[in-house]
């Protein structure tokens, strides 16, 4: 599982934290070797290079080449973003989703970082690309740009706080000014553990989905209750969209290689996507 981070993401020291580095020695003028910690950051680098130009060639609908893909196998590459305030668990729910991990002491996400996972759909694989977007008021400036190619989102708010439940509306006005119109909208509402601190009925997060046409769950990242259930619902919703679509267009006619797949507002309760991963 690689997670990267990018525009100043927050996050774990890289491998490289705790490396000493190495005296010089030897004559004046002599170049010495790398250092250890050198050495890991080269490395580290690299890795981020790769992730990085595979992301680009996701976003950009083409075939990743062979360098980009570098070992990994997938069917298709989906990127979803994770939106909401600052505060709802984003953060847990990717760590959750992508490692089964959680952290009570989780910092805000300056800027955004990514993590990916691989699943089954159907006999396919699937490899989700998550990107987790700061929440913080003071950094939606950075975060237009990481819309683009997105073929899905998870709206997050808080249970407890309705607060973060009004501004979801602000958020899906976000998204769909950056991102395709009718790309796959999943509401989420996070920290269902906190029972006794509810603020948001799931009756009232449950109409406003259906009047903006998104799919709804309730999740704990803490307890990890229906968070699997959650991406994977939204990754097997896209899969069978684009498949469906590939299938209508190979009727027609043949898809050239890094086609994009328009899905049109009447598929699958006017869900739209662009195929990433061919």
């Amino acid at each position: 599982m690689t997670q990267l981070r990018a525009g100043g993401a927050r996050g774990e020291n890289n491998s490289e934290a705790g490396e000493s580095s190495e005296e010089a020695v030897g004559s004046p003028g002599r170049q010495q070797p790398a250092s250890r910690a050198q050495a890991t950051k080269s490395r580290i680098r690299g890795e981020a290079e790769n992730q990085v130009a595979r992301s680009a060639a996701a976003m950009s609908g083409r075939r990743p080449a062979t360098w980009e893909q570098a070992g990994d196998e997938y069917d298709y590459l989906f990127k979803v973003v994770l939106i909401g305030d600052s505060g709802v668990g984003k953060s847990n729910l990717l760590s959750r989703f992508t490692r089964n991990t959680f952290s009570l002491d989780s910092k805000s996400t300056i800027g955004v970082e990514f993590a990916t996972r691989t699943i089954q759909v159907e006999g396919k694989t699937i490899k989700a690309q998550i990107w987790d977007t700061a929440g913080q008021e003071r950094y939606r400036a950075i975060t237009g740009a990481y819309y683009r190619g997105a073929v899905g989102a998870l709206l997050v708010y808080d249970t407890t706080k309705a607060s973060t439940f009004e501004n979801a509306r602000r958020w899906l006005k976000e998204l769909r000014d950056h991102a395709d119109a009718n790309t796959a909208v999943m509401l989420i509402g996070n920290k269902t553990d906190l029972a006794h601190l509810r603020a948001v009925a799931q009756a009232d997060a449950a109409a406003l989905a259906e009047r903006e046409g998104l799919s709804f769950v309730e999740t704990s990242a803490l307890d990890a209750t229906n968070v699997d259930t959650a991406f994977e619902t939204a990754l097997t919703e896209i899969y069978r969209i684009v498949s469906k679509k590939a299938l209508a267009a190979s009727s027609a006619g043949s898809v050239g290689e890094g086609q994009s797949i328009q899905v049109s507002a009447g598929d699958s309760g006017g869900l739209t996507t662009r195929c990433c991963g061919f």
